[in-house]
């Protein structure tokens, strides 16, 4: 038995049913209804849809296709609270990056990147004007930015942008990694990644592919619980995976190949 409604009273969506399917224009332009949530005090929302990487772990272009600008900042602050989650997918992608901080900054915003920035491709002129902005974590305590290291290939174009970042005045703890793995990594690369990344004085936070797989759930509990920090993980020990170390048999990647378009 179905749990929805009647089809002829609802209309069933979303990303894990039709990703053509869309809302009418009038539905799309509404603000969220925060009296749903009323322990939240901040402000979600997008400036901006779409992507211009081709991930193929990720519907986003798929979805929504290209970047495209989506509001305006002003626009996103409905209650009366200077946080601001901004949930865009590829923020550097959107043609109006510049108004969308200029904004940021003229209302005195913390603003959470909360899909992380794609550091590959950051130029020197995007470091210095994110520098300007009171980035934070999601709770709005903490002064920290996020982007990504999905794939092992990509070291040298992570380090680039992390250069550039630190130029414009981002210090590496004020830093945070997303780290992708079971899906075109092995063992060995992850935990080269999580090293490198606390290497730099920032922090790992590891994305697991299939949660279900014993050495995805016990690496991202090691790294993201901090027990990184202090057990070396050949030591490391988890009741939901007996194994242990660097047994790759645990884990199943699911291809060796990335998207090489940055």
């Amino acid at each position: 038995q179905s749990p929805y409604l009647d089809p002829d009273q609802m209309e069933i969506g979303g990303t894990g049913v039709d990703l053509g399917k869309t809302l009418p224009p009038e539905i799309e332009a509404l603000q969220p209804d925060y009296s749903l949530y009323p322990g939240f005090k901040g402000n979600v929302g997008f400036s901006m849809r779409g992507c211009r990487r081709r991930c193929d772990f990720c519907v986003v272009p798929r979805k929504e296709g290209r970047p495209a600008s989506a509001s305006t900042i002003k626009d996103l602050i409905v209650q009366d609270s200077d946080l601001l989650i901004l949930l865009d997918n590829d923020f550097f992608g959107n043609p109006e990056w510049g108004a969308r901080l200029d904004e940021m900054r003229a209302l005195d915003l913390r603003v959470n990147f909360n899909q992380g920035l794609n550091i590959r491709t950051i130029n020197e002129e995007q470091a210095k004007a994110l520098a300007t902005v009171r980035f934070t974590n999601t709770k709005g305590t903490a002064k920290k930015i996020t982007f990504a290291w999905d794939s092992p290939k990509d070291e040298r174009l992570i380090k680039r942008g992390l250069d550039r970042c630190k130029a414009a005045g981002i210090k590496p703890w004020m830093m945070q990694f997303y780290v992708l793995i079971g899906f075109h990594s092995t063992p060995e690369q992850d935990l080269h990644r999580v090293h490198t990344i606390l290497g730099w004085g920032a922090d790992p936070f590891v994305m697991p592919f299939d949660k279900t797989q014993p050495y995805q759930k016990a690496f991202a509990r090691w790294v993201n619980g901090r027990i990184c920090k202090t057990v070396p993980w050949p030591e490391y020990r988890y009741a939901a995976w007996k194994g242990g170390g660097m047994n790759t048999s645990l884990q199943q990647p699911k291809e060796n190949k990335v998207n090489d378009n940055v």
